[in-house]
């Protein structure tokens, strides 16, 4: 009976023993629940740090979506401007060719009724302007006119009548595309000699060039070549010079004279670089110059 009376005091002492022993790791694990909820409130922090940079990146990422649409609708409305503004220009080209040629028509009219003025005849039998009266107020007696005269017709040709330049020059160039190359070489050299001055004249005397050499006519073509790149450069409009000298290489290559389309060919490429048979001049020329 006396142990289990000793027992209390046993359990006391060892009580007692133990408590210094607990209170160590107490300690240390109340030390790590402070740093474990310290580092809580800095993951909350952190957290919420996140979050703002998340909604500030996306109001930013809004605003350059916008500006990027308004930027690209900018470019779009300047890209509809642009077109539109080249299509009025080339409009503007367009009315503005047509109205040149309008304009040389009703000049090529002009010089058309001016030379066929020029050339009618003067009327017979009108009183001079200088005509003195006698003292009766009656011009003096003369001897009867002997001018030709018709039954109600004038002797001066009308005007209506004058022929048209560009109808002249029309004719003949329809019997040039349909191949009646005779009629054409008499119908551009009647233009010439009726229009000479007309730059239309200078087309002609290239189309007289170009009916020769379908005919197979290498010298009349060569002379026809020849007589616009002196008689017509002055007057000559467009490509028609160069075009004559390109002509007049391919001439002198049929007639084997090779110096001559040498020469024709280098006054293309180094007077009229920019016209349209500059290439193919460059091309022949390095063509003879391989042989």
């Amino acid at each position: 009976m006396k142990w289990r009376s000793a027992l209390p005091v046993l359990f006391l002492a060892i009580a007692t023993q133990a408590q210094p022993a607990l209170a160590a790791p107490n300690k240390e694990h109340l030390q790590l629940l402070a740093e474990i909820r310290m580092l809580q409130e800095q993951q909350q922090q952190l957290q919420a740090l996140i979050g703002a940079l998340q909604d500030t990146l996306k109001t930013v990422t809004t605003k350059l979506d916008d500006q990027a649409a308004a930027t690209r609708k900018a470019m779009a409305d300047q890209t509809l401007a642009v077109t539109n503004i080249g299509d009025n220009v080339r409009m503007l080209r367009e009315k503005t060719d047509e109205t040149n040629v309008r304009v040389s028509s009703v000049s090529q009219e002009i010089e058309a009724l001016r030379q066929a003025t020029t050339s009618q005849p003067q009327p017979q039998g009108m009183a001079s302007p200088t005509t003195t009266l006698t003292p009766g107020g009656t011009p003096p007696q003369g001897p009867p006119s002997t001018a030709p005269q018709t039954s109600g017709t004038s002797p001066i040709q009308p005007l209506n009548n004058a022929p048209s330049p560009q109808r002249m020059y029309d004719t003949s160039y329809d019997d040039y595309t349909a191949g009646r190359f005779d009629l054409a070489i008499d119908g551009f050299q009647n233009f010439i000699t009726t229009f000479p001055r007309l730059p239309k004249a200078a087309d002609a005397q290239y189309n007289i060039g170009m009916s020769y050499s379908n005919l197979n006519k290498w010298n009349e073509a060569r002379d026809a070549f020849q007589k616009v790149v002196t008689d017509f450069q002055q007057q000559a409009q467009g490509t028609v010079v160069p075009d004559s000298y390109y002509k007049l290489g391919q001439i002198y290559e049929h007639l084997n004279q090779i110096d001559n389309a040498k020469r024709a060919y280098e006054t293309v490429v180094q007077k009229y670089p920019n016209s349209s048979t500059a290439a193919l001049a460059s091309q022949a020329l390095q063509r003879l110059n391989r042989r």
